[in-house]
């Protein structure tokens, strides 16, 4: 793939006249006015019908797995499942990221922590009870969801330095510790809390298990949404647990002992983080380019437009390097994945470093070229350098990237 086809090109086309209708003009609202993004999130989904393909998947899915379990019990053979993306086209979850991305890029983030890793949590590793309990609501957006892993001060040592934990008290489990960063912490109806058994040992030794949380239960405490420098629109939050007690049946997958253990499960949803950044990256960077282009033919020094000037050509041409090359990866993540072949943890890697990185230097050389007027919020690549950042630091930093793609290399 080296371009949207014709049908793909029609669907961007009329999302982005949709976002530019409806939540182009709240960009002041939602960046200064604290308003929560999932009513129009929801309107999006309603107006294109993805929540009810998300719904028509998970009861297809859901049908399948009960066929298997059927068929184990009944001692025949369980049926052969179709592939894996039979009639499903990621480019479709692609465009709309792509999309918002050129005006509200924590719109993103909040989606694709709800209907994205909250719900995959459950999805790939939780028992058909738990994901007709749970999940269906987390991928149509009828309720919100939040993955909550980070604490206060862990950072990239995610795992190592985790201090919550589950106790097991006779037939419950009681969860205690706190955390932090937590995209739609402080509107979650639902919540992956991620944490380690504490059976006496040394914390290094400790399982990693997942609870589904509700809001309102007895002992969680949703933060008020934290003040940062950008994603404005994506709440976040911190959450603290005092003796929440619950039962197995909110242990994702109702067992200890999971094939490949709570750390590749939470991993997993590394993956699929990471390869989402790259589309961010691509819609910030295609505005970005697209209001440069602009201004420099607009706006006019010492007698001509700044266009003329080999220095701003310069910048110029080499954003449209980093575009080609950043859709040139959302191209490749596409095909890959309509042929059933996921991304290791080290392509996605460096996938998400090249992308975020090219994000950030297009956005300062747009404030550059903007020059005074860059700076200021009324424009907007301001909020596309302040937006950019984050995307070297959330999801794994720029440098843990890099260990885990030079980690890959060496073990050839």
């Amino acid at each position: 793939m080296y371009a949207w086809n014709d049908e793909q090109l029609m669907i961007r086309d009329a999302v982005r006249e949709f976002i530019e209708a409806e939540i182009a003009p709240k960009r002041e609202e939602l960046e200064f006015g604290d308003t929560p993004p999932y009513d129009l999130l929801r309107k999006l989904f309603a107006t294109f019908g993805m929540d009810q393909m998300a719904r028509d998947r998970f009861e297809k899915t859901i049908a399948f797995e009960k066929s298997v379990e059927a068929a184990v019990a009944a001692g025949d053979s369980p049926p052969e499942r179709e592939s894996r993306n039979e009639g499903n086209d990621p480019s479709l979850s692609m465009i709309p990221i792509i999309e918002l991305c050129r005006y509200s890029p924590g719109m993103v983030t909040a989606m694709g922590v709800s209907m994205g890793l909250s719900s995959a949590a459950i999805m790939s590793k939780g028992t058909i009870a738990q994901k007709e309990r749970w999940a269906l609501d987390l991928l149509t957006l009828d309720k919100i969801g939040a993955w909550a892993i980070t604490e206060p001060n862990s950072g990239s040592d995610a795992f190592g330095s985790m201090k919550a934990t589950a106790r097991r008290d006779g037939d419950e489990y009681v969860l205690n510790g706190s955390k932090t960063f937590i995209t739609n912490g402080p509107y979650a109806d639902t919540i992956i809390f991620i944490c380690k058994l504490d059976e006496g040992n040394p914390p290094e030794e400790r399982k990693v298990l997942s609870f589904v949380l509700d809001s309102g239960m007895p002992g969680l405490e949703q933060s008020k949404p934290l003040r940062k420098m950008g994603m404005h629109s994506s709440p976040t939050g911190e959450l603290f647990l005092d003796d929440v007690r619950v039962g197995i049946d909110r242990l994702i997958g109702e067992t200890e002992d999971l094939p490949s253990g709570g750390r590749d499960g939470a991993k997993a949803t590394f993956t699929i983080e990471r390869s989402g950044v790259a589309a961010m990256a691509l819609g910030m960077i295609g505005k970005a380019l697209e209001l440069c282009i602009e201004y420099a033919k607009e706006r006019v020094q010492f007698g001509q437009p700044i266009g003329e000037f080999q220095l701003i050509q310069d910048k110029l041409a080499r954003m449209e390097v980093a575009r080609l090359n950043v859709e040139n990866l959302v191209f490749r993540y596409i095909e890959t994945t309509r042929d059933g072949v996921s991304l290791t943890l080290a392509e996605a890697s460096a996938m998400k470093l090249y992308s975020a990185r090219a994000a950030m230097e297009v956005a300062l050389e747009a404030v550059q070229i903007f020059g005074g007027n860059g700076y200021m919020s009324e424009f907007q690549v301001e909020q596309i350098a302040r937006d950019a950042k984050v995307l070297q630091i959330y999801a794994g930093t720029d440098e843990l990237q890099i260990t885990h793609i030079a980690k890959d290399l060496l073990r050839r």
